[in-house]
């Protein structure tokens, strides 16, 4: 892809996420995601290579669906409400339409199937992009409509994506599909707090985008695929395999660590609402998440490969 299309793609992309979260009214919002949408596409399927196609289809088809689902609750408002302004929507059917869509474009759990094989079809620049970027306009959405969205629903969905981020992640071997099953678990956690209180909600997703662009750049510098691959970082830089175990550890949640800090506040939340339940559930959802880290951490920098003492060191 040229420099010019691509720039001109990168430029569409922020302008979506911006018009998106900028905007009261909710054709201007569904707008900002539909441009959101077409800019990613191309740069899915710049592999040209069947996998990278079929995740470009996969993404589009979700995505579509769910921007769809987001005009279609607006619509329902405003024909009972007579408004379409995003902080007003009061009525209960679209609010749960609209929550139901935000949790489909954000790959909330039961409807996560999508990301693992959209990460993993992609480039791990692309992955990163999606993983990342492509959060910000549902979440903003999430922010603007909060104090009407079923609380309930949120807590049982931020339970389910916390469970099911954990489980899934423990049976994989593909760095990708970690990292989207750990997205999975990241957002159930900010879906969680989102109807308690936001100001929490912000600062994980902050810590959120901070840890997992550390950790997709690292991975990218390393070239590392899959678990295997991690064993060999230390040959291409020692520095890089150091920083890559505190970027793991980090994400995962360990208590020193930045990581844990949103856990910990979300957990203090739940029980000050008297939630006590669902914080041990939370808690111990955390701790797959945190293991498949540790395994990864522990291939990284604490085993060595099969090796012979002719093996060459970059460094």
């Amino acid at each position: 892809m040229s420099p010019t299309i691509y720039t001109i793609i990168l430029s569409s992309l922020a302008t979506g996420t911006i018009i998106t979260m900028t905007s009261f009214h909710w054709l201007m919002a569904w707008i900002g995601l539909e441009l959101n949408t077409l800019a990613i596409i191309p740069i899915i399927s710049t592999l040209h290579h069947p996998r990278s196609t079929e995740a470009a289809t996969k993404y589009f088809l979700t995505q579509a669906a769910a921007s769809a689902m987001i005009l279609f609750s607006s619509m329902i408002n405003a024909w009972n409400m007579g408004t379409w302004d995003i902080t007003q929507m009061s009525y209960a059917p679209s609010n749960i339409l609209l929550l139901l869509a935000l949790a489909l474009k954000l790959g909330l759990a039961p409807a996560h199937f999508w990301l693992p094989e959209v990460l993993q079809g992609s480039t791990l620049s692309t992955a990163c992009i999606i993983a990342t970027w492509q959060k910000l306009a549902p979440m903003s959405l999430i922010y603007m409509t909060m104090n009407n969205l079923p609380s309930m629903i949120l807590l049982m969905l931020g339970f389910t994506s916390s469970a099911s981020g954990g489980w899934s992640g423990l049976n994989q071997t593909q760095t990708r599909k970690i990292m989207a099953y750990s997205s999975i678990a990241h957002v159930g956690w900010m879906a969680m707090i989102a109807s308690i209180m936001s100001n929490i909600m912000i600062m994980n997703l902050v810590v959120y985008l901070m840890m997992t662009t550390a950790l997709f750049t690292s991975v990218i510098c390393s070239k590392s695929k899959t678990i295997k691959d991690t064993a060999t970082t230390w040959t291409t830089s020692r520095t890089l395999a150091i920083i890559m175990m505190l970027t793991l550890l980090w994400v995962g949640g360990l208590p020193p660590l930045t990581g844990f800090l949103p856990k910990w506040l979300i957990l203090e939340e739940l029980i000050m609402q008297n939630l006590g339940p669902m914080a041990t559930a939370m808690a111990m959802s955390a701790l797959l998440s945190l293991f498949f880290y540790l395994r990864l951490t522990y291939t990284t920098t604490l085993t060595l490969p099969p090796n012979t003492l002719q093996m060459k060191v970059k460094w």
